[in-house]
């Protein structure tokens, strides 16, 4: 009999009858594996399943001893765009095959949850509902200079990574709020950025100097580790705002709250923190003007419904021959389904 494990996806299923349409093709379990959890202990957990549904938020880790030591699966498929804890050299060896959901799916629901947080930070919309609930809005009226804003069509807003979901940030930001737009992406021309309306930037430390909020939309690579540094907040125009629903390893902790503490980064709004999920006590959530939202940007019923059909398609598609979408691995020798 096929196997199918649904690995750290809780709400897979919820909202759409994804796992109804699993269950005609095999035994489907859902499985919690502990945060860290890899290697060949990850491997003996999901020795016996063919079909791997990893979950959104990854806390496990796909790596080659991973593939070593697990010979039946033949497919993981991503519940979600990154897939930044596989090690996708080792599975392409082995013959195992990667897909991802296609990057559309969760397109307008990040997007729109960027913008939250941007007019959050900008209008301390948490820090002032906490003054309502406190009971101080009636005993003190003048509370409400604490929370003078901007609007957006008067400030220059940075995108870092004008792809998928950075793209249409940028365009809710130029053409919903006449908002002035300058972009870093080293993989995008510069014609095609200024054919957009948009300002090309070649440095980071460029976009930073310029911007009074910066919003991150870069993958998780080597590459990008920390990329938002010291020597780059510190280069910041004083008072910037910065946005992340990317990851939070982007950006480097440290540095962030030495620019917190010294008023240079006014506000940190962010949906995603390096080492989630965290507790009451993350030294982030001392700071008045960082809000944190815990990783919900996708969390929408239109994308969850989306990425839910997305890979329950990939796994259907594989068994009946027919093209892939998402393929983010696909080896020149796939390993055979062995039931």
């Amino acid at each position: 009999m096929i196997k199918i494990a649904v690995v750290n996806a809780p709400f897979f299923g919820m909202y759409t009858d994804a796992f109804e349409r699993l269950e005609r093709i095999g035994e489907v379990r859902k499985i919690s594996v502990p945060k860290g959890c890899r290697g060949k202990v990850l491997a003996d957990l999901l020795r016996d399943y063919h079909f791997i549904i990893m979950g959104v938020v990854p806390i496990h880790y796909y790596d080659r001893e991973f593939f070593e030591y697990n010979e039946n699966v033949v497919m993981i498929a991503r519940r979600g765009i990154s897939y930044d804890n596989i090690d996708i050299k080792a599975a392409e060896e082995y013959g195992v095959i990667v897909v991802r959901v296609p990057p559309l799916v969760e397109r307008e629901a990040v997007a729109e949850h960027t913008i939250a947080l941007m007019l959050s930070a900008l209008r301390q919309i948490p820090q002032s509902y906490n003054v309502v609930r406190e009971g101080k809005w009636c005993e003190y009226p003048e509370i409400r200079t604490r929370f003078i804003g901007r609007e957006l069509s008067s400030l220059v807003v940075g995108i870092v990574g004008l792809g998928n979901i950075g793209s249409r940030v940028a365009e809710i930001l130029s053409k919903g709020f006449n908002t002035r737009v300058v972009v870093y992406d080293p993989y995008v021309p510069r014609d095609r950025i200024e054919s957009l309306g948009y300002k090309y930037v070649k440095s980071l430390k460029e976009l930073f100097s310029i911007c009074d909020i910066v919003t991150l939309h870069a993958p998780l690579t080597e590459e990008t580790r920390r990329m938002i540094n010291r020597e780059v907040i510190m280069s910041a125009k004083r008072g910037i705002m910065i946005i992340n629903t990317a990851r939070g390893e982007l950006v480097d902790e440290d540095a962030l709250i030495e620019a917190i503490e010294k008023g240079i980064v006014s506000a940190y709004a962010t949906d995603v923190v390096e080492g989630e999920p965290i507790s009451k006590d993350h030294r982030l959530l001392k700071y008045p003007n960082i809000i944190i939202t815990p990783h919900i940007a996708f969390y929408t019923y239109e994308a969850q419904a989306h990425m839910d059909y997305a890979v329950v398609n990939a796994i259907e598609n594989y068994l009946q021959n027919k093209p892939i979408n998402g393929i983010v691995v696909f080896p020149k020798q796939p390993r055979k389904l062995r039931v």
